[in-house]
C-alpha cells in the first residue's frame, strides 16, 4: 500500500500561507521562508524528491505549480514537470500539465482507492484545505513539517479547525539556518 506524506513548511505558529514571494500573492506577509534558505536543506529536499513517487495538490497549488515550474528546466523543474501528478479540484475541466490526472466526484473514496495502487508513495505539497479534508478521512500516513523560526501572527494555519490528532515523532533534524524537520506519523490503534 502506498503511504500519503503531507509535506509542509510552516511557522512557528502554524501559519503555512505565503511561504514565498509570488506575483499575484495577496497574503501581506509572503516570503517568510526566504531568510532561511540553505543549500544544507535545499539538499535533504533534493534527496527527498528523488525517492520518486507521486503528488497529490489542490487546484490553487496545481494551478501555482505548473505556471511556475513548466517554462524551467533544471533538477527540481525536471522532476516538477515529470512526476506523475493527481489534482483534486471539483471546478477544472481537464489538468493540461505533463504526467497529471484530475481527481473529481468523492475524493477521500478516490484517494484511499489511489493508495491501494501499486507504486511509490504520494505527497502533498502546499494544498491546506485538501489536506486538512484528507485529514478528516484518516487518510495521511505522515506530516513532514519544516517549522521556521518565526511568528507571524495572521495567516492561513494548517491545522486551522481540526479535531485532537495524536501524533508520534518518527524524525527530528535540524537545520544552522534554526528550521527545523519534524516528521510525525498519526498516532493510530
Amino acid at each position: 500500500m502506498r503511504k500519503l506524506l503531507v509535506s509542509e513548511s510552516v511557522t512557528l505558529d502554524g501559519v503555512f500561507e505565503g511561504p514565498v514571494h509570488l506575483p499575484f500573492e495577496k497574503f501581506g506577509q509572503a516570503g517568510w521562508t526566504e531568510p532561511y534558505f540553505s543549500e544544507e536543506q535545499m539538499q535533504y529536499l533534493s534527496e527527498g524528491m528523488a525517492g520518486g513517487g507521486a503528488l497529490l495538490l489542490g487546484r490553487a497549488t496545481y494551478h501555482y505549480f505548473e505556471t511556475s515550474w513548466s517554462p524551467q528546466t533544471g533538477p527540481v523543474a525536471d522532476y516538477m514537470n515529470n512526476v506523475t501528478k493527481y489534482v483534486v479540484s471539483t471546478t477544472l475541466k481537464k489538468a493540461d500539465w505533463h504526467n497529471s490526472s484530475l481527481i473529481q466526484g468523492n475524493i477521500v473514496e478516490e484517494i484511499r482507492q489511489l493508495k491501494q495502487q501499486p507504486g511509490k508513495d504520494i505527497a502533498i505539497l502546499g494544498s491546506g484545505t485538501l489536506v486538512r479534508s484528507l485529514m478528516d478521512g484518516d487518510l495521511i500516513d505522515e506530516y513532514s513539517l519544516l517549522v521556521y523560526p518565526v511568528i507571524l501572527g495572521t495567516g492561513q494555519r494548517l491545522f486551522e479547525m481540526q479535531t485532537k490528532t495524536l501524533l508520534k515523532l518518527k524524525e527530528a533534524k535540524a537545520f544552522g539556518s534554526g528550521v527545523v524537520l519534524l516528521s510525525y506519523e498519526p498516532g493510530r490503534k
